[in-house]
Parts: structure tokens; C-alpha cells; sequence
């Protein structure tokens, strides 16, 4: 039996998923099952891997239930003491499985791992964002305040502690990993691999549309986690809400050009302050502002180009470490 379940959820991935096999099959630990749940793909994405010659694969194909389902068919077919997630567009750093694999080794009472996210643009070609964090221990708290963990194909999780907390939430249509990351997190103690192993695509189009699912599903798993918490964490509560808004103000300018994504970002923005008007304390907010103002003085069309270009420079187009340097050659 496989120590480590790797569950690659695929919905008409045919574009991503053999890089995404890929990456895993690159692991420099290796004892692993690769468990692919084909979630009702009508692309090529099933007939992609069976091209895949690998004794760890196995594929399991099912009529479309949406990604929650997808991972919890998946960790009902898995039999390894640790599990992980790797969205199929998505990929890890060679030594992705091995130290979070020590990191639960060494840490026997923590159930959980994580490590850093960088992001990459839909083509693989640009990457930015690595934001460190060092939650060890107890991170329920931090955990309410914003999901620092960043993306659903990041975390290892023991059998047990997922046997504990039981399925994902299937009427999630996003943040159904942070708040499987809550839950988790008020039973469990987590550890941190200091490090960028996942690298998580960006998707384009339609940026407008999912902005406003994702507030809609922030704002539900924010009602459900703090129905849970404790009496001492409600406090939390407005400082999360603040958060949440300004992540998605960040979203509006940097995702939807011109006046929409302004329109967008200064209404976010002013929730936030109304939620907790302490977050005028941060940079983050004075950033937003400042460019808020600049797309009032300047043209929208100008003041868009403008931060797009900004973006782009922040955004490094020469990858910077050996990971990404071998994501682009290969």
C-alpha cells in the first residue's frame, strides 16, 4: 500500500492534466498512489490518460459532480495513510511530497501540512505572489481571519484527521477548501514546509462573473465557520468580512479592466473599511486607494493600462528559481 494518495480531480483539463501527471510523477518521493477522478469530461482529457504508462495511476471516471465531489470520490478510493490534492491545472515542485511528507513525520501531532503558493499566468509564463507565512501549531484563528493556504493543491492531510472532519462541503461551488481548511483547523494542529512548492494557475475570462461567486461563497463559508467558532473567536468576525472584501477589491483592479473592475474594487473597498475600519491601518488598503484615485484622475482606458503594466512588471516574465525555469523548458 502507498504511503501518500495523490487526488487529481479532471474536469475537461485536456489542455493542463499531463503536466499536471507530470509534476507528480517528477516527485522525488515516490511511494504514492495518483488517483485521477475524471469528473464527466466530454474533451480529451480521459483519452490523455491512457497514454499514461505509470503501475500508480489509476483513473476513475464519473458523471460531473462539481470539484468537492471529485475529491471526495477520490478520497473514498484512496489508501494511503497521508492525502493530498492537486487541482488538474495546477502543479508542485519535485519535492513537493517529500517534505511535506517529513514535515508530518517530524511533527506527529500536527494533521496536517501546507506549504507557500506561487502563482503563474494561464500559460505557465509568469509567476508572482509568494507570500510567507509561518502558522504552526493552532492556526484556527488565522485560519478564520483568511485562507493563508491559498489553494486546494497544496495541503497533506493524514488519514485520520480527514476520517475526523468528514467530506467536503459538495454545495460549494468555491472556498470549499478553506472551509475544509477550517474545519480541519479547529481539530488539528498544522506545520509549514517554508518553502514555494505549488505553483497555481491563474485562469482568464470572465474574471467579472467569478468575482461575484466568489464573494457569494466567502460570504457563506464566513457564516458557517464563525457559527462554529468558539465564543472567545467571534470577535474575528468583521476583521474576516474586511478581508474578504478587500481581497476581492484587489481582484476587481487587477482582473477587470477599465471602469467595471474600478466600480467593482471602490464598492469592496468601502465594505471593507465599514466592516473594520482598522484595516486602513494595513498598506494593503492605502494601495488600493491610491489606485482607485488614479483611475479618477486618469482615463479608465489609461489608468487600466497603466496598472496592468505595473502588474506585469511585479509579475516576474524571467522565472527566478530552478522550479520555474524547468515548468517553462519542459
Amino acid at each position: 500500500m502507498a504511503s501518500i494518495s495523490v487526488i487529481v480531480p479532471a474536469y475537461n483539463a485536456e489542455r493542463t492534466i499531463l503536466k499536471t501527471i507530470e509534476s507528480v510523477q517528477q516527485q522525488t518521493f515516490s511511494d504514492f498512489e495518483l488517483i485521477v477522478v475524471n469528473d464527466g469530461s466530454s474533451d480529451r482529457t480521459l483519452e490523455l490518460l491512457n497514454t499514461v504508462k505509470d503501475p500508480r495511476l489509476k483513473v476513475f471516471s464519473y458523471s460531473n459532480g462539481g470539484l468537492p465531489v471529485a475529491r471526495n470520490r477520490g478520497i473514498s478510493q484512496a489508501a494511503g495513510d497521508f492525502i493530498t490534492f492537486l487541482d488538474a491545472d495546477d502543479l508542485w515542485t519535485p519535492d513537493k511530497l517529500e517534505l511535506q511528507f517529513l514535515a508530518l513525520q517530524e511533527n506527529p501531532e500536527a494533521g496536517a501540512v501546507y506549504s507557500w503558493t506561487r502563482f503563474m499566468d494561464d500559460k505557465g509564463l509568469s509567476f508572482h505572489g509568494c507570500k510567507p507565512v509561518f502558522y504552526n501549531g493552532n492556526v484556527y484563528a488565522d485560519l478564520l481571519l483568511g485562507n493563508f493556504i491559498d489553494s486546494g493543491s497544496n495541503v497533506m492531510i493524514r488519514r485520520e484527521a480527514i476520517a475526523s472532519v468528514g467530506d467536503f462541503d459538495p454545495t460549494l461551488a468555491s472556498c470549499e477548501d478553506w472551509e475544509y481548511w477550517l474545519r480541519l483547523a479547529a481539530k488539528w494542529h498544522f506545520v509549514v514546509v517554508a518553502k514555494p512548492q505549488i505553483f497555481y494557475r491563474q485562469s482568464s475570462g470572465a474574471m467579472s462573473s467569478k468575482i461575484e461567486v466568489m464573494k457569494k461563497y466567502h460570504l457563506i463559508v464566513i457564516e458557517k465557520a464563525f457559527k462554529a467558532a468558539p465564543a472567545e473567536l467571534q470577535y474575528l468576525k468583521n476583521q474576516s468580512l474586511a478581508n474578504t472584501y478587500q481581497f476581492l477589491a484587489h481582484l476587481g483592479l487587477t482582473r477587470i479592466p477599465g471602469s467595471t473592475g474600478a466600480k467593482q474594487a471602490a464598492e469592496n473597498l468601502q465594505r471593507a473599511i465599514h466592516s473594520y475600519p482598522k484595516i486602513l491601518l494595513g498598506k494593503t488598503a492605502w494601495t488600493l486607494m491610491t489606485k482607485l484615485l488614479l483611475i479618477r484622475l486618469l482615463s479608465p482606458r489609461i489608468a487600466s493600462h497603466l496598472l496592468q503594466l505595473i502588474s506585469k512588471v511585479r509579475a516576474t516574465r524571467i522565472p527566478n528559481t530552478n522550479e520555474e525555469k524547468a515548468l517553462i523548458s519542459s
